[in-house]
């Protein structure tokens, strides 16, 4: 993949100017989704590098990210006119970087690529890392490639418009990357006032969380080895976000952190990580996060959508574990009665 730049903002419009210059590009389309369509665009728009941008706007919410947004957006680039020396800026959350770089792509074969998180969750996780797809067939991400943006520029001015439950959202993704790095990074994560943000201090945890998983990307792009370590929480979390699509969707992190709370104990149990340290974030989570209701009639439909999961290996459900902070057991597997265990532990723990 190309090199990808990082840009921790201060000021967007110099930021942005400087991203679009770097791919001279003959066209530029701006996309965005109903919602950073009215609350993100307008701090863009007044740009000079802006004003010859197209707008293209898909639905907003994780139920759009489907093959038929993903057609719309080639429909709008060849409408404009796009050839493979075009530029598609995407302005929002993961859904929209997510979606955007696929279509970026995959439209002649591949178009220049730049995103703009706007949500927190996009720009610690889906806006880094050359992950790009959409959701097929009820299962999440199940269609994608890997392609780095040219460039990630990341600006905390967007998280004013962000609502407590999109914040918490992010902030699960930011728990994972302690979890795997050092206890001090995890310590300040379980203690930050994530109620009350103070959004220059969040700005520094959002660069140092960039930073682990751009270490894992840089040396694992492709997910043969190392890059599984940032798959924590995501075997359970996935099918709790699959299953949920089916009934009441909720956010991607908040499946995340119910999925760390299962995965974790799936630690304690198989792989030593310490108790005390499991009921700490666990806690952390149930507080924060809450729980997503599920009774042991679930359980059969959960172990179905983990079998769907890419990690997986001659059909054997696999998982990333630690046995302390930092310290990453990767291609563990569990038996059904174990898994049903930490649901068992997920519906009534502490």
């Amino acid at each position: 993949m190309e090199p990808q730049k990082v840009i921790i903002s201060q000021q967007l419009e110099e930021a942005l100017s400087a991203a679009i210059a770097d791919c001279r590009p003959d066209r530029v389309a701006i996309l965005t989704d109903d919602t950073t369509h009215e609350l993100c665009l307008p701090l863009v728009a007044g740009f000079d590098c802006m004003q010859q941008a197209s707008v293209i706007v898909i639905p907003s919410g994780d139920q759009h990210k489907e093959l038929q947004s993903v057609l719309h957006v080639w429909t709008e680039l060849q409408r404009m006119g796009a050839t493979r020396h075009s530029l598609l800026v995407n302005l929002g959350g993961g859904m929209v970087t997510d979606l955007g770089g696929f279509a970026a792509s995959t439209f002649k074969r591949g178009i220049h690529l730049v995103n703009i998180p706007t949500t927190l969750l996009s720009m610690v996780d889906a806006s880094v890392g050359g992950k790009t797809g959409f959701n097929f067939g009820g299962l999440k991400n199940e269609i994608g490639v890997f392609r780095n943006a040219s460039s990630v520029i990341l600006d905390t001015v967007f998280l004013k418009t962000m609502d407590r439950q999109n914040l918490l959202s992010g902030y699960a993704e930011m728990l994972k990357h302690g979890l795997i790095h050092t206890p001090a990074m995890l310590a300040d994560l379980l203690t930050f006032n994530i109620e009350q943000p103070d959004l220059s201090e969040l700005q520094r945890m959002v660069a140092e969380s960039v930073q682990v998983k751009q270490r894992i990307v840089l040396e694992d792009p492709t997910e043969q080895g190392l890059r599984k370590a940032l798959n924590l929480g995501h075997t359970v979390g996935h099918a709790f976000e699959s299953l949920a699509l089916q009934r009441q969707p909720v956010l991607h992190g908040y499946a995340v952190a119910w999925g760390l709370v299962c995965e974790l104990y799936l630690s304690c149990v198989k792989t030593g990580f310490p108790t005390d340290r499991m009921r700490q974030c666990v806690r952390f989570i149930f507080d924060h996060y809450g729980r997503m209701p599920i009774t042991c009639d679930d359980y059969p439909a959960l172990l179905e959508l983990m079998t769907h999961d890419k990690k997986n290996v001659a059909g054997s459900i696999n998982f990333t574990l630690l046995a302390s902070v930092g310290d990453l057991r990767l291609d563990q597997t569990a038996t059904k009665q174990e898994i049903e265990a930490s649901l068992d532990f997920y519906r009534e723990g502490m």
